[in-house]
């Protein structure tokens, strides 16, 4: 998927203003100052968008009991893995669908 995909569902589903033409190592750093953000400042709007887009609570909290980690840049990179898996999954229905239609 194409980073400025990735960006704008990221944008959509958090309510942010990334611009679209950063690096994905950008993204990251950036979505990581707004997640350390939302956990000093408000952590039910944290809580919110994981739920809204739908992160593997388990896998979080796994990650998040590495003593030594920023728990905004783990966060930040479970929400991009789960932003791309969703991406991934809507285009393989849509190949399929394609595929289904050259049948008929």
């Amino acid at each position: 998927m194409a980073t400025e995909e990735l960006i704008q569902s990221i944008n959509n589903e958090l309510a942010l203003d990334l611009p679209g033409n950063i690096a994905l190592a950008q993204l990251k750093e950036q979505l990581a100052a707004h997640i350390n953000h939302l956990i000093k400042n408000d952590f039910e709007k944290l809580v919110f968008y994981l739920y809204r887009i739908d992160v593997n609570e388990q896998k979080m909290k796994a990650m998040l009991q590495a003593p030594h980690e920023n728990s905004g840049e783990l966060i930040a990179q479970l929400i991009i893995d789960r932003q791309l898996e969703k991406q991934k999954t809507k285009q393989q229905f849509r190949n399929k669908g394609e595929s289904d239609e050259e049948k008929w």
